[in-house]
């Protein structure tokens, strides 16, 4: 099953459409459709489509039939702890980095390095 059937499968059984889910998670309107085309998409889409519909990343892209196989691994357990493996302060441009960042820091290099 392919990530686009996924989402459609999961869409309907929340009763949502995938124009509906699409706008639920900050696409347009026409977005989810193109996954049908063989666009590629990316982890960002993806992960608001999951957050939307209740599911892991990991369902949608096919790698689980788990709906929920890392629901719980999305965060690690001592944020603060992982990123001060990076240094004495994380930071930016001379300026710390907020909360969010920091778990985007994470999400992204999850992303590049793998769990």
């Amino acid at each position: 099953m392919t990530t686009f059937e996924r989402i459609k499968q999961v869409a309907n059984e929340r009763g949502f459409n995938l124009k509906q889910t699409a706008l639920m998670a900050g696409l347009s309107e026409n977005a989810l459709y193109r996954y049908n085309q063989g666009v590629e998409p990316k982890y960002a889409t993806v992960k608001a489509v999951a957050d939307v519909l209740g599911v892991s990343v990991d369902y949608l892209l096919g790698n689980t039939d788990d709906m929920h196989a890392n629901k719980d691994k999305d965060m690690p357990v001592d944020l603060e702890e992982t990123l001060s493996k990076l240094g004495p302060s994380v930071s930016f441009g001379g300026k710390e980095l907020t909360d969010d960042q920091k778990l985007k820091l994470y999400e992204m290099a999850k992303l590049m390095f793998g769990d």
